[in-house]
């Protein structure tokens, strides 16, 4: 299983957001992962087996998402930066998404 995983839901539509673009970056920037959602909304894989300890960023390019379905957004680019603690644990950080307000958690 890899270290980390998410989930995104279009809240406006009531489904699973498919195609969003998502990379797992280090805090300096450097790309660990990048993936498209599936049609269920997830990323399964960026790569990495584990994330080591440490500050990290999942960067969701919701702009170009809403504008596939010809929708338009406040926010062009979602940025979640999380911390691991632990580097022998799992990740899922869901977002939930509408084109004028986003929420996250740390998921399980």
């Amino acid at each position: 299983m890899t270290g980390i995983t998410t989930h995104v839901l279009d809240a406006a539509l009531g489904r699973p957001a498919t195609g969003v673009r998502v990379r797992l970056e280090r805090a300096d920037g450097g790309v660990l992962g990048e993936a498209h959602t599936d049609d269920q909304g997830r990323v399964r894989d960026f790569g990495p087996a584990a994330l080591h300890t440490g500050t990290h960023r999942l960067v969701f390019a919701t702009g170009e998402y809403f504008a596939a379905g010809d929708r338009s957004t406040f926010y062009p680019e979602i940025v979640v930066t999380f911390s691991v603690t632990a580097a022998d644990e799992h990740h899922h950080v869901p977002l939930l998404l509408s084109p004028y307000a986003y929420s996250t958690y740390r998921g399980s």
